[in-house]
């Protein structure tokens, strides 16, 4: 199975912001699937749960499939994943996870969290990347504190065999910390920074970063 984890250096980083743009590159050349296994923190209207992220990276996609298949597992509680399931008497396992990943296109599969953080029952991010063997796009806000973040993500993945391709620095607020360069002398890995005010460089860059996938 063909595909791309996004990940995050942790929560609040805006790893589906990111995620939705690249899957729109990518639908620009293949046909592309979406997965977020599991996601916490959903709207509950009418008893009925929604999954915020999980619909804004379907609508990005070229494949039209059911948000149920798209996330299989959503808790309203927020919370991590481990524990938003165990709170409801249930016990979510890796296999449970890697199973609802599986598609016939190129799929893009969004993690919650960081790589370290619970996803299922005595199992990490970490470890569903590993069961699902993809490469990585990591993440990091783009702030004072970024450059531990990343090197910090990096080095736990590098401990997990996990391959990172591609380093995303998300310039929420403009700034001129430079952690791009500052990262750069550490790691041999890709790094672009996203700014919504220089969306074309972006994409450009990122296109290159994609062509191999």
């Amino acid at each position: 199975m063909k595909g791309l984890f996004i990940s995050g250096s942790g929560t609040s980083v805006g790893k589906t912001f990111i995620a939705q743009h690249l899957i729109r590159l990518l639908a620009n050349t293949r046909k592309v699937s979406v997965r977020k296994p599991v996601e916490s923190d959903c709207e509950n209207r009418n008893g009925q749960l929604i999954p915020k992220d999980a619909l804004l990276l379907s609508k990005a996609c070229n494949t039209n499939e059911p948000i149920d298949k798209v996330c299989r597992y959503k808790f309203e509680a927020c919370s991590s994943a481990q524990m938003a399931s165990q709170a409801l008497g249930l016990e979510l396992i890796l296999d449970d996870l890697v199973g609802v990943c599986t598609a016939d296109e190129f799929v893009v599969v969004e993690g919650a969290g960081g790589l370290l953080s619970p996803i299922a029952t005595q199992a990490l991010n970490s470890d569903l990347i590993q069961a699902l063997d993809m490469p990585v796009v990591l993440v990091v806000k783009d702030e004072l504190g970024a450059v531990n973040q990343a090197l910090l993500s990096i080095n736990a993945a590098q401990r997990c065999g996990i391959n990172i391709s591609m380093l995303v620095l998300n310039q929420i607020q403009p700034n001129l910390l430079q952690n791009a360069q500052a990262i750069a002398q550490y790691t041999n890995i890709d790094i672009n920074v996203f700014n919504q005010d220089d969306l074309a460089a972006f994409e450009s860059q990122v296109e290159k970063s994609l062509l191999g996938l």
